[in-house]
């Protein structure tokens, strides 16, 4: 298990950054950036005990190495993430980030929590020691994400008080049920008056409303759908998360923003990125690769992923390669415009970070296979079909003509999605999905948004009912399924992550996502699969008990004439 560096003692290091006597590590002819400035500058930098003690000329320390000109930018740090979305354990995660230049998480374990609720957060909490980089938590806000998600636990604001003050623990999560703010529900305020330091999750939300929303405290959003609704967020204060996850790709849309004068109010975000994507195009050097493809400085991309988050979750001790501050530092590969070679973490590096057996965390599983009866639509109409909109996690309400004895319409790409409760027996809600562009067998996953029940598209029932079966048994995972077989990933850690080292689930997805691939499905179906059931999130979705609108945070018949259709 890798240790973390020594207790800093400021007076300890007061010698060492006068020179009196000898750093630990001396860092020599490095081309340094600081985002202060966003400017390079030719330096040396000294170390002692994970802390920069010094920056200039003239230090000893009892190793020097010697970086020949080598450009070295601080740590990355990721402004929001869901761990769990990954597939992977904590501590795999920190391993792959950790190689990709990032230092520092900030992540909200709203996912696990969700399901094994105080359990899943101690596990995650424990999870974090002797990890290479630092993962910082913010408190899930939303267990339930509404009050009619009923999931595998409730965490109210006594819960999370118990959390307030403990190492590890920064802030309170994405506030995502935005009605329960502005109706100034009890139990949200007293969650919002525990922390100084609190994140938003507030799609299309404007004018007065929006106004009402910053006056509760909240300080940031990283669910802007455009430029216009991040320049009004903006304008009003907010920090604006540039997120590229899996799915979510709001990366491009919201860069115009990015300027040497915001750039101090913008972070980049992952939130929901699979580990295929991470193992294959990596973490927040993606982002800022990307960016660079997109015409942004260099300087100012990085700005965003140093500072900009240090200074957004008040966190003094990173972002910057300064006295005082934590050793945290990448060298940067010679040659490349923006290529991590070594990261550093604490004044060490990381690259020799074993990779540590995990422990498993048993989850609720009291899912069953539905009927064949509970999967039927029976009736005509004007039916609520879920859009996906390519790119994001928004869904659009679709207004179509449906005969229920006709679906799955491969046709029309209209076909049947699936929500069975992985906590109450029997419990199964049947609405319709267009865009998967699915024309046999079917795919399913324990991993659904925020509830983690069960959800499975397909093109007959008969797939959709062995795609559930299949991930049922192993208590969890993402499967496909047709004529020839299934494929499967079991995720044996509370249904959401694998046990499996980053490379092997990277493979995995891979296998999993030609399969689908095969079968006519979207790419990234697995994480728009997952998505579905996001009750806060405009504008369609659908739970165990059927189709729900997330504008009005409310369960709506299928059929608008309700007496052509019995859901």
């Amino acid at each position: 298990m890798a240790k973390r560096p020594p207790a800093f003692d400021r007076m300890a290091c007061i010698d060492a950054a006068l020179g009196r006597k000898p750093a630990d590590d001396l860092f020599s002819h490095a081309c340094l950036y600081d985002p202060f400035s966003c400017n390079w500058t030719d330096t040396d930098f000294a170390v002692s005990r994970g802390r920069i003690v010094g920056v200039g000329n003239g230090y000893r320390a009892k190793k020097t190495h010697d970086l020949r000109g080598r450009r070295v930018i601080p740590g990355l740090i990721d402004a929001h993430v869901h761990i769990e979305s990954s597939l992977l354990v904590p501590s795999e995660y920190a391993r792959v980030a950790a190689a990709h230049g990032t230092t520092t998480v900030i992540a909200d374990p709203h996912e696990i929590s969700n399901v094994c609720g105080k359990q899943g957060l101690e596990y995650m909490i424990s999870e974090r020691e002797g990890l290479p980089i630092d993962i910082l938590f913010m408190l899930p806000s939303c267990v339930p994400a509404t009050p009619l998600d009923a999931g595998g636990a409730s965490l109210s604001a006594e819960d999370l008080g118990d959390y307030a003050g403990r190492e590890g623990i920064i802030g309170l999560g994405e506030v995502m049920n935005v009605p329960a703010v502005l109706e100034k529900d009890h139990d949200m305020w007293e969650k919002l008056r525990l922390f100084s330091v609190i994140d938003g999750h507030a799609p299309l939300l404007n004018e007065h409303p929006l106004n009402a929303y910053l006056c509760a405290g909240i300080q940031s959003d990283h669910e802007c759908t455009g430029p216009g609704e991040a320049v009004q967020k903006l304008r009003r204060g907010m920090y604006i998360f540039l997120r590229e996850g899996t799915t979510e790709k709001n990366l491009s849309a919201l860069l115009p923003l990015a300027n040497p004068c915001t750039a101090p109010r913008l972070c980049y975000a992952t939130d929901d990125r699979h580990a295929d994507l991470l193992v294959k195009d990596g973490h927040i050097d993606d982002c800022i690769r990307k960016s660079l493809d997109m015409g942004l400085e260099l300087e100012t991309g990085l700005r965003m992923a140093t500072l900009s988050p240090a200074e957004r979750f008040m966190l003094p001790d990173r972002g910057a390669l300064a006295p005082g501050r934590r050793a945290d530092f990448c060298i940067l590969d010679g040659g490349e415009p923006f290529s991590i070679s070594t990261t550093y973490a604490g004044g060490r590096p990381v690259a020799s970070f074993p990779r540590r057996a995990p422990r498993p965390l048993p989850s609720p599983m009291a899912a069953e296979v539905p009927r064949p009866a509970q999967l039927s639509i029976n009736g005509e109409g004007t039916a609520r079909v879920i859009g996906i909109v390519p790119g994001q996690i928004l869904t659009r309400e679709l207004l179509l003509w449906v005969d229920g004895t006709h679906v799955p319409d491969i046709d029309r790409d209209i076909l049947k999605v699936v929500v069975c409760s992985r906590y109450r027996r029997g419990k199964a809600g049947v609405g319709l999905v267009h865009g998967f562009g699915l024309e046999r067998g079917a795919i399913a996953g324990s991993v659904a948004h925020d509830a983690h029940n069960l959800v499975a598209v397909g093109a007959d029932d008969d797939s959709i009912r062995r795609a559930l079966a299949s991930i049922i048994t192993p208590g969890g995972g993402l499967a496909v399924v047709d004529s020839e077989g299934s494929e499967v990933l079991p995720l044996e850690c509370a249904g959401l992550m694998s046990l499996l080292p980053a490379e092997e689930v990277a493979e995995k997805l891979g296998l999993l996502h030609e399969r689908a691939k095969s079968l006519g499905a979207v790419p990234g179906a697995f994480m728009y699969l997952s998505f579905l059931s996001l009750t806060v999130i405009p504008h369609l979705r659908i739970t165990e008990r059927g189709v729900f609108d997330g504008e009005t945070f409310r369960d709506v018949p299928l059929f608008l004439e309700t007496a052509q259709g019995n859901r």
